[in-house]
């Protein structure tokens, strides 16, 4: 056969014909370990759908937060699929930011998703972003530690119990903290944790009128024992220190007590990245004057921004990532405690609760959770570690990084939360509260 320019000018059009009809997806998610499988899963999917190439744009989450902020905000359209959790959902949702989740496939099975994780990414019953994996608050502990000590973790235990017990856990000459806890800065970050704190404590961020309320007896003594806590017995740097960052100190055997996602589980029993697998402890997260709103809920979850020109292929993706074709996947490849916890009612059955040590706690925390009630005392907004109102990440993201400044001693604790109280006041004047 003899080729002619004219046959290759036909194939070049037919190889650029294919190259247009390739519809790449740009996603955008956290540096988490159950993203991080999901990414190197996703080429399933493309070995499933030809025609879509996957693009990965991984964050470490305060940079995530920030860059989906303001992309969504100023409709930069950078990216066609958005990890976000229950705080954004609902207030993008209802600007139309996101693309509603309809029309989903009946082998989707949105019925199986738990109802208060639904609520929580929906706005007048429509979902608008579909969730990947759920979280709430547990207690993990060192069993062994305890067992040396003579110390019994209680079936519910108090903060107090656990700072008592710290100080007999901590032993700096081995580099063993007795206590470990979020001190970075950040809405998503300590404020997550020192809101749950606060709560059990009896405190609120405001009162039935919008008023600020950080320089309550309740704040006050939840920040109080936070501080005076994590100076005493908790590692070197914590205000450094994130969840990725706190776990990666647990699994190598640095912390005694840690308090935080229910989802760190599955990887503080993964023999590849703990070192204290064989005695790891799972207790309900710590309460205090109250229980409520003393464990967070929070699904981390996928939305396609109104702004992709790429929402089919996109939402091909969505489906896939956060069904139970997945789930499946995961348990066939990397084993079932490995699945993503908090979504679906069907993950928890008799072999993955049998499985997975951390499972009935997680399952105990998530049905607990309450965010329409996240205090004891009356408040006008829902949300358990977060304040569902646009305003709150300036004010959550502020208030961290006053809360950090107090951990490394630039500032006392009163200071820190005078300062607060204030930031947070302008803010909410700022913004027209009480509306």
């Amino acid at each position: 056969m003899k080729i002619t320019p004219a046959l290759i000018l036909s194939a070049d059009l037919s190889y650029a014909s294919i190259s247009l009809a390739l519809d790449t997806v740009t996603i955008a998610t956290v540096n988490n370990g159950d993203m991080i499988r999901m990414q190197r899963l996703s080429k399933v999917f493309e070995q499933q759908h030809p025609d879509i190439k996957l693009n990965w744009v991984v964050l470490e989450e305060n940079v995530l937060r920030q860059r989906l902020t303001t992309d969504i905000a100023t409709q930069g359209g950078q990216f066609d699929v958005l990890t976000i959790g229950t705080y954004e959902t609902p207030l993008w949702g209802a600007k139309h930011w996101l693309e509603p989740m309809t029309d989903l496939p009946a082998s989707y099975d949105v019925e199986d998703i738990f109802p208060a994780v639904r609520q929580g990414l929906s706005v007048n019953d429509t979902l608008y972003a579909l969730p990947f994996y759920g979280e709430s608050t547990v207690t993990y502990y060192r069993t062994d530690l305890f067992k040396q000590a003579g110390l019994t973790m209680p079936m519910k235990p108090t903060w107090t119990q656990l700072g008592e017990f710290a100080d007999k856990l901590t032993d700096k000459s081995k580099d063993q903290y007795g206590m470990c806890l979020r001190g970075k800065a950040g809405w998503g970050e300590n404020i997550a944790l020192l809101s749950t704190m606060a709560n059990a404590f009896g405190a609120r961020w405001f009162d039935e009128k919008w008023q600020a309320q950080l320089t309550s007896p309740e704040w006050t003594a939840a920040a109080d024992f936070y501080v005076a806590t994590l100076k005493k017995n908790g590692p070197p740097g914590v205000s450094s220190n994130g969840f990725n960052e706190t776990l990666a100190l647990f699994n190598s055997g640095k912390c005694a007590i840690w308090v935080d996602a229910s989802v760190a589980g599955s990887f503080t029993t993964d023999k590849e990245q703990s070192k204290v697998v064989d005695s790891v402890g799972f207790a309900p997260a710590p309460v205090e004057k109250t229980d409520k709103g003393s464990s967070w809920l929070y699904a981390w979850s996928l939305a396609i921004p109104a702004t992709s020109k790429h929402k089919e292929a996109a939402k091909a993706f969505v489906v896939w990532a956060t069904s139970k074709d997945y789930i499946q996947l995961v348990t066939d490849k990397d084993g079932i405690t490995n699945v993503p916890p908090g979504t679906r009612k069907s993950t928890y059955s008799d072999a993955y609760l049998k499985a997975a040590p951390f499972a009935a706690v997680t399952l105990q925390m998530m049905q607990h959770a309450d965010p329409l009630h996240p205090s004891m005392q009356p408040v006008p907004y829902s949300g358990i570690q977060y304040v569902t109102i646009p305003e709150f990440q300036a004010i959550g993201t502020s208030v961290g990084k006053l809360f950090s400044a107090a951990l490394t001693g630039q500032m006392s604790v009163n200071q820190a939360l005078t300062a607060a109280q204030t930031s947070t006041e302008r803010e909410m004047k700022r913004a027209g509260y009480p509306k």
